[in-house]
């Protein structure tokens, strides 16, 4: 399921030596000394899909999403398209599971912080990003198992990668993410997650959300356009 990912972090005071005995704050400890991010206040189109290899049945969804800490989390689905089962029980329950998230103060559960994860130092990998391992203290359906890859000279995080360390479900056995951030108005962001899903019977399913923002705590940042989209071709019900 996806979810917005709380990016809390803690701070750590330890340098690594560099060469020359110069002191050297590698990437994890520049991420971690990042310190906490207050909860972004936004407004944004949403753009999903999903698709069942097996059944050959798909849908999309554009829907605008909004946050804010009177209000908390709501949305609208402006246009859909392709299989009803799809779009009412994948993607409006992905929205409707975040909803439910924040309502609940939940956050906080998936975080990335020591309470919730054991951190790696990594190496670098492509696009000149350092990988980092990450390791779930605990069995949780918001937590992954696999690596964040961080700019090296700041420690920003740019993407997450892994499987849930919990299935959702009996029915869902395995599921791999991927979650891309960026920083826009100065405030770092999701801008798609991706799934893949081994469902019992069903087999092989997939999952893509992106976000396009035209507001970042009170700052227009841009104009997307709540247009019908049709990526997902399949129109059976």
């Amino acid at each position: 399921m996806p979810l917005a990912l709380g990016l809390a972090v803690c701070s750590a005071g330890l340098q690594a030596k560099g060469h020359g005995g110069q002191g050297r704050i590698s990437a994890l400890q520049q991420f971690l000394s990042r310190g906490e991010e207050p909860t972004v206040e936004y407004r944004a189109i949403r753009r999903l899909e999903a698709h069942n290899v097996k059944f050959g049945a798909s849908g999309w969804m554009t829907a605008w999403t909004e946050f804010d800490h009177v209000k908390g989390f709501r949305f609208q689905v402006t246009s859909e398209g392709g299989s009803s089962y799809v779009r009412t029980h994948v993607l409006r329950v992905a929205l409707e599971g975040e909803q439910k998230m924040w309502t609940a103060r939940e956050p906080q559960r998936a975080s990335l912080t020591p309470d919730n994860y054991t951190f790696q130092e990594g190496a670098l990998a492509a696009e000149g990003l350092t990988a980092l391992g990450i390791k779930p203290r605990r069995k949780d359906v918001l937590l992954i198992d696999g690596s964040i890859f961080v700019q090296p000279d700041s420690g920003d995080l740019t993407r997450i990668e892994g499987h849930l360390s919990k299935a959702p479900s009996l029915w869902t056995r395995h599921v791999e993410i991927v979650r891309r951030y960026e920083r826009i108005g100065g405030v770092r962001v999701p801008v798609s997650i991706e799934s893949i899903a081994q469902v019992l019977i069903a087999g092989r399913s997939t999952f893509k959300m992106t976000y396009e923002y035209e507001t970042i705590n009170g700052q227009h940042v841009g104009d997307p356009q709540p247009s019908g989209w049709s990526s997902a071709a399949s129109t059976h019900d």
